[in-house]
């Protein structure tokens, strides 16, 4: 459980690689960090592989220079653009009454089996919006529960399998190899959402620089994921087009004066000057309510997209505790109140994603939300289970090794080696198997345990006698 892992988010920007493990205590340390700009991918889908590359290896390469560990395992973020959401369910009989990791594999991996996959796709991941144990109320964990019957519903995210072989690709170039994908918009809402807005229902939208993801919670798991692909780069080439000015200057326009909450009368007699293309040399007057105007009219169309998408999937009566919004886009004032008029005053909140400590940068930025997902959804030691990109089980860390620092050396071997009598002794129950076999699936006892027992025989027998 404890490798050295390398996060990697494939952004249309910039792309941000991460070197992390969890350390002693099962926190997550950061070891190294890198960021470089993304060149051969568009509105996050890989367009030349060979640039893409490159800027993988960069990013890579920066984040390595403040480590030495060897990278174990090679977690990636991908796009909503190429991905397909669906509903399926599953069920299995628990022949022993008790509900064990394979059993909650193995209906997640019954209701993989009875989800209807396009053949262009694969599975990206089978997460269970909940189970039911025989005819009772949903039940959010099962583990260690009794019962007869085991059922799940999951939410199925699948990808385009040339997308994704695209990414190994350009990855497999960069000497790097892909051990799992993760979706953009999912990991955003790990690192965004509170557990009362996991539990109660939440959109959240990440609105970032040329596509704008977004994820609906609720009951404390993904029940829909959605894509616009429109970012805050389209405001500034809507401003670099309707003010014939160069993007560079755009761009400055956008940071500087954009402000949703001015009113018309504050921008009436207010002007910017601006180059214009081909002539940078001369400029214009351009009047700050046009400059408004154009900002308002572009975000205000991403977040009725966003709100048509999830009325015709029937999730907008799901929403919860509302929307919360993130990425860079976020930063625009007035982004909060032009949201809470389009959702119908449901509440709305600008989030930063949790802010993992370490000395190489922030992470309480709304363009760091990904990454921190990422992190969270590999190196989380309170995960609920899933299967994954490979159709594994992702477990939880037991409770005997997160113990193990707290306790000491010896007492933590006894603690492994009870956990380990218990399991055998739990995956053998009711199975028939002969006396032989029986006899090789007990504990090894120590020259020291023999002595204690045939002592404590001996003096039963004086006892006696």
């Amino acid at each position: 459980m404890n490798k050295t892992l390398l996060a990697i988010d494939i952004g249309s920007s910039n792309i941000t690689a991460v070197i992390a493990r969890n350390n002693l205590d099962y926190k997550i340390n950061i070891l190294g960090t890198g960021s470089y700009k993304s060149d051969g991918i568009n509105k996050g889908v890989i367009s030349n592989i060979e640039l893409a590359s490159k800027s993988i290896k960069e990013a890579v390469s920066i984040a390595r220079k403040n480590t030495t560990e060897q990278i174990e395992s090679t977690v990636v973020s991908i796009s909503g653009s190429y991905t397909k959401g669906l509903r399926s369910s599953g069920s299995v009989n628990i022949p022993n009454g008790l509900i064990t990791e394979n059993e909650i594999n193995q209906v997640l991996q019954m209701a993989l089996y009875n989800a209807t996959i396009i053949p262009e796709y694969e599975v990206v991941h089978v997460i269970p919006i909940f189970f039911k144990i025989d005819d009772s109320a949903d039940v959010e964990n099962p583990l260690n529960m009794n019962g007869s019957r085991l059922e799940v519903s999951v939410y199925v995210v699948t990808a385009k399998k040339t997308a994704l072989t695209n990414i190994k690709s350009a990855f497999k170039m960069a000497n790097i190899t892909v051990n799992n994908f993760v979706l953009n918009s999912y990991a955003t809402a790990i690192s965004i959402l509170d557990e009362q807005q996991r539990k109660f229902g939440a959109t959240v939208i990440n609105m970032g620089s040329t596509t704008t993801e977004f994820a609906c919670y609720k009951g404390s798991s993904l029940i829909y994921n959605g894509f616009i692909p429109v970012g805050s780069n389209h405001i500034t080439n809507d401003l670099s087009v309707m003010l014939h000015t160069p993007p560079i200057a755009a761009e400055k326009i956008k940071t500087e004066y954009g402000d949703l909450l001015k009113s018309d009368e504050e921008l009436a007699n207010k002007k910017v000057r601006t180059p214009r293309i081909g002539d940078e040399k001369n400029s214009s007057e351009v009047s700050l309510e046009y400059v408004q105007t154009i900002i308002h009219a572009r975000v205000e169309e991403v977040l009725t997209l966003i709100k048509n998408n999830l009325g015709k999937s029937g999730i907008h009566e799901s929403l919860g505790t509302g929307i919360v919004i993130t990425g860079g886009m976020s930063k625009l004032i007035g982004v909060k109140e032009l949201a809470t008029l389009i959702f119908d005053n449901l509440p709305v909140k600008i989030s930063n994603p949790i802010n993992i400590k370490n000395g190489y940068m922030s992470f309480e930025d709304p363009k760091m939300a990904t990454i921190v997902g990422l992190l969270l959804y590999s190196l989380e030691t309170n995960r609920n289970f899933e299967l994954d990109s490979n159709k594994n089980l992702i477990r939880k860390i037991k409770n005997v090794e997160q113990a193990a620092t707290k306790a000491r050396p010896e007492e933590f071997a006894e603690s492994i080696r009870a956990a380990d009598i218990q399991k055998t002794v739990l995956n053998n129950k009711n199975k028939d198997v002969s006396e032989e076999d029986d006899s090789k699936l007990l504990p090894t006892l120590t020259k020291k345990d023999k002595n204690t027992g045939v002592k404590k025989l001996w003096n039963a027998i004086t006892e006696w006698f």
